[in-house]
């Protein structure tokens, strides 16, 4: 017979260590964007980033710098940052580049695969875009 104290510890939530979630949503960013036409995982930097034909999509920063950075248009960025200033922020390095940083611990998982799929669509070529929506249904 299962008493209400083992009842709870089953149910109880494990608390995940700082960063946990951070490292789970690179894990998934890394996913979608693999699931995508010419991407590679690679280096930059030093650190981990997502390559589609050898030219950078996302970078993850180092810890002392936080953050991922992930090509985004200009508009979408400033809509972002609007939105979601916990989230999604620049530093003076990334204003003029069509790049977006993003908190992996406080993002929203459910907008991560929109947010892949315009960054790869800033860095593919044509052709593999025009390969890519030629398959989809519309």
């Amino acid at each position: 017979m299962t008493t209400t104290r083992q009842k709870k510890a089953k149910t109880k939530r494990t608390k995940l260590p700082p960063g946990a979630a951070a490292t789970r949503n690179y894990q998934y960013v890394c996913e979608l964007a693999l699931a995508l036409p010419g991407v590679e995982l690679s280096t930059s930097y030093g650190t981990p980033s997502i390559k589609v034909k050898g030219k950078i999509m996302a970078r993850l920063r180092n810890e002392a710098e936080g953050g991922l950075a992930i090509r985004c248009d200009f508009v979408d960025r400033q809509m972002l940052l609007q939105a979601a200033p916990e989230t999604f922020y620049l530093t003076d390095h990334y204003v003029n580049y069509p790049m977006v940083l993003v908190n992996l611990d406080t993002v929203r998982r459910d907008a991560l695969p929109d947010i892949v799929e315009r960054a790869w669509r800033l860095v593919a070529p044509p052709r593999l875009l025009a390969n890519f929506d030629k398959g989809r249904v519309p």
